[in-house]
């Protein structure tokens, strides 16, 4: 099946100048980083991965947008590398972290809440759509990745991108919905 999504995104135009430009989203705990993983890996060497967790913190969900863009796809899209520095995350709290080159691949994956953005749209050359219909399945995969001590946020988060998804209608433009 893995192989059947990666043909159809090598199959889809460039829209990010050379660059297929792949979101994978969906919802916490709903299996978007395994899936943007196991992606890369059908693709091989052409393709690279950022994570929005790269970028987003409990205080600021989504609007770190500008960074991604300014940082990434501005510069692939003109042919050359980008660059963005990390958050890191100190005892729950997000820091500056280290810088993170990416190279011009075939394919840019971009994985995590809010990588399909409306406003990206006209960029990506697929939309896959990651879900785990149960809310309560899906706390329970993030405590369990993140810790016990993180499960109040990840409530407030849930609550957070339940609105996100309903207002920018992320589900209903994906290319394809995955159950991972």
């Amino acid at each position: 099946m893995i192989g059947e999504f990666a043909d159809s995104v090598l199959a889809a135009p460039a829209r990010l100048g050379a660059v297929r430009l792949v979101a994978v989203d969906g919802p916490s705990g709903s299996g978007k980083s395994t899936f943007a993983a196991a992606l890369v890996t059908a693709l091989g060497e052409r393709a690279a991965v950022v994570s929005t967790d790269d970028f987003a913190t409990w205080d600021d969900p989504v609007a770190w947008w500008p960074r991604l863009v300014s940082g990434v796809l501005a510069p692939l899209r003109e042919g050359v590398p980008g660059r963005y520095q990390r958050t890191r995350w100190l005892d729950g709290t997000p820091a500056p972290g280290e810088w993170v080159d990416v190279a011009v691949p075939a394919v840019l994956v971009v994985e995590g809440v809010s990588a399909g953005r409306r406003s990206v749209g006209p960029l990506l050359s697929r939309l896959f759509w990651c879900e785990l219909p149960d809310p309560a399945a899906r706390l329970a995969r993030s405590v369990a990745r993140d810790g016990e001590r993180s499960r109040a946020v990840l409530t407030r988060w849930q609550a957070f991108e339940a609105g996100w998804f309903a207002v920018d209608g992320t589900r209903e433009r994906a290319s394809a919905h995955v159950v991972v």
